[in-house]
């Protein structure tokens, strides 16, 4: 389960952090936002060659707006372009249409740009523009100075190496901005040092995060059809939120943006320079345990093998990220099927000991949301494979010696175990007396279908997956065309219907909650999203998130 729900944490978290830094893009101009997000040109990140190798973050988007527009990707796009510059006087169609090529860069360069403490710590942002026709660029630099200094700003010029400098001498409301033409860029800074810092690395190419190894490493994961990448200096992250690791296996990542016919697929890979283990198994289709998952399923997650979670690589790299992005130990993916965590504690076992040891073959989980009910209903389906059936008499036991009655009944000609809790339900009669009833409380019910042993929360829940036949989740048609986009053999799939269950996750995980406000616009065209992990190079944990789309 960790394997499979991990990638969507790791994509949700540096999608977020993708869009709050495109909605940062305004900042240099007024704070008028612009959206990014559709189809690019751009082979790879020429902006790197300004950006330091210890920089935190880098985000780039590989492509020109009206390229976008052409594409008819998202209509909002042709409303929002000329937003970038609404505050500046400038017109984008005049000023920066001609000379505006197909990438923007914004990049994290330092985390505190004059490196002292005691004055506190102001980060370092750099934006990087590619130019197509550098000489058009250049007097754009000067006609938004000019209009800034027109507009009450005190200016001052400065060469620095060769390249001038223009830069406000005091911050205003809109942010102090620095800004000059470079070759084929035109940069933007929030400080001068942050851009004689940025001449300094292209000067002396061992600076540069493009003559980075573990960089270059990492762009060989972008596809090539890419909209946008964000790389991400894993311990520079944590630092910057003032986090110590006690653990770090990954230390980089890039997170790439593809338009697919259907919607969009995020990319993410974790690199490493430490020997890692082999990635688990590698499945060429669904698991058969999806079979009996019924499509009423709001979020549902299937693999194979949980029998050695706590000492793979990605137990490892749940606890570096968990706390680099969250701040917090917590073990997240246990919370999204936060049913299968009460059943833990209520019963007093160890999910990891008592049922994740034993699940050696297929799996799924899933998680149904019922009206008028916090918690959903769940789901847990393992195929049969040695010590199941052990495993299975174990947890009766354990249901026993819990105070729970292990009844079998029959439903539709099914043999089904139910675990019960009776309980005393006191009435009040007309003729003054009392009538004591005895109420049975199912806590759990499993039974066995072919290959495979279902539990379920409910006698509810497993008529539903008794009759579920053509009607289950893996011969949903969005459920089809979403995994349709997942590359294979992968090792599985979490699966999540956004509108059935995005609160239920939310609620586990808090970082999807700011992406939602961030990018509410996009989400609510989101009809589903599914995740999963692929590649078998050691060294590099490889996974994608695909959002299927509504389309107007």
């Amino acid at each position: 389960m960790r394997q499979n729900s991990l990638f969507g944490f790791l994509a949700a978290g540096a999608i977020a952090l993708l869009l709050i830094v495109i909605a940062g893009f305004y900042w240099f101009f007024g704070k008028s936002p612009v959206n990014l997000i559709g189809g690019g040109t751009a082979s790879e990140p020429g902006g790197a060659i300004f950006v330091s190798k210890s920089a935190p973050v880098m985000v780039s988007m590989l492509v020109n707006p009206d390229k976008l527009q052409a594409s008819n990707s998202d209509r909002e796009l042709s409303k929002l372009k000329t937003s970038l510059l609404a505050n500046t006087g400038i017109d984008y169609k005049q000023d920066v249409q001609p000379w505006l090529g197909n990438e923007i860069t914004l990049a994290v360069t330092s985390l505190d740009i004059d490196r002292d403490a005691a004055n506190g710590r102001q980060p370092g942002y750099l934006m990087a523009l590619a130019s197509k026709k550098p000489e058009n660029s250049r007097e754009f630099v000067e006609l938004l100075f000019s209009k800034r200094a027109l507009a009450g700003e005190n200016l001052v010029v400065e060469d620095y190496q060769g390249v001038k400098l223009i830069s406000d001498t005091s911050p205003s409301e809109k942010g102090l901005l620095v800004g000059a033409s470079v070759g084929d860029f035109v940069l933007f800074a929030n400080d001068p040092k942050v851009l004689r810092d940025a001449i300094n690395n292209v000067q002396a190419p061992d600076l540069n995060l493009t003559n980075s190894a573990q960089y270059q490493k990492a762009l060989k994961q972008l596809p090539k059809n890419a909209l946008a990448a964000t790389f991400l200096n894993l311990p520079a992250v944590a630092e910057w939120q003032n986090l110590k690791l006690e653990e770090a296996t990954y230390d980089s990542q890039i997170v790439s943006l593809a338009i697919n016919p259907k919607g969009l697929l995020a990319e993410t890979s974790l690199l490493t320079s430490l020997a890692t283990s082999p990635p688990s198994s590698q499945l060429s289709q669904p698991v058969g345990a999806l079979n009996y998952i019924p499509e009423t399923a709001g979020l549902a997650i299937s693999g194979v093998d949980l029998s050695n979670l706590d000492n793979s690589d990605l137990a490892k790299l749940w606890k570096q990220v968990t706390t680099a992005i969250s701040g917090s130990q917590k073990d997240v993916t246990s919370s999204l099927a936060q049913p299968l965590a009460d059943v833990q504690k209520g019963w007093g076992i160890d999910l990891q000991k008592d049922i994740f040891s034993w699940v050696k073959g297929e799996y799924a989980i899933a998680l149904l949301p019922r009206e008028q009910q916090i918690n959903p209903d769940w789901v847990f389906v393992v195929e049969k494979s040695e010590g199941v059936l052990e495993a299975i008499s174990r947890l009766d036991a354990i249901a026993s010696s819990q105070g729970l009655n292990v009844n079998s009944l029959t439903l539709d000609n099914q043999k089904v175990f139910a675990w019960t809790k009776l309980t005393t339900v006191t009435n009040n009669l007309d003729s003054g007396s009392e009538s004591i009833n005895l109420k049975a409380k199912v806590q759990g019910v499993h039974t066995n279908l072919g290959n495979y042993e279902i539990f379920t929360s409910s006698i509810d829940v497993i008529n539903q997956v008794l009759k579920v036949k053509d009607n289950s989740l893996v011969k949903n048609r969005n459920f089809q065309d979403s995994i349709a986009a997942i590359p294979q053999p992968n090792q599985g799939y979490l699966y999540l219907d956004w509108a059935k269950s995005h609160e239920i996750v939310e609620r586990q995980i808090p970082i999807l909650k700011l992406v939602e406000v961030v990018a509410k616009p996009f989400l609510d065209k989101v009809r589903s999203l599914i995740v999963s992990s692929y590649g078998s190079d050691t060294g590099l944990l490889k996974g994608g998130v695909f959002f299927q789309l509504h389309h107007s």
